[in-house]
């Protein structure tokens, strides 16, 4: 798993590439976490185009960094979500917290 992260303004957008499992997410919540602090952006954006693959880990970094976001009352969103993640988002009722496009 790769993480890319680019700033615009006050907007931070994250590029994750490869698979989002147990292995990476750990790595993944904690770099996001890190870009959230230095940058302190008032939007982030997760971009999802490069996922191949997310298990329950996912939902975890999605959770964690939208409660990131929350908290320094920003704005929090994913794009480019699959239909596979966007299936296993919706059944564990993130879709209603998190706009996933």
């Amino acid at each position: 798993m790769t993480l890319e992260s680019t700033v615009n303004g006050s907007s931070l957008t994250v590029k994750l590439k490869g698979e989002l499992d147990h292995h990476a997410a750990t790595q993944i919540l904690k770099r996001v976490g890190e870009q959230i602090e230095y940058e302190r952006p008032t939007a982030l954006s997760i971009d999802m185009r490069g996922v191949s693959f997310m298990d329950s880990s996912g939902i975890a970094v999605l959770l964690g960094s939208y409660r990131r976001m929350q908290e320094a009352g920003g704005s929090f969103s994913v794009c480019g979500v699959s239909d596979q993640s966007k299936k296993l988002l919706t059944a564990a009722g993130i879709d209603r917290l998190i706009p996933l496009t």
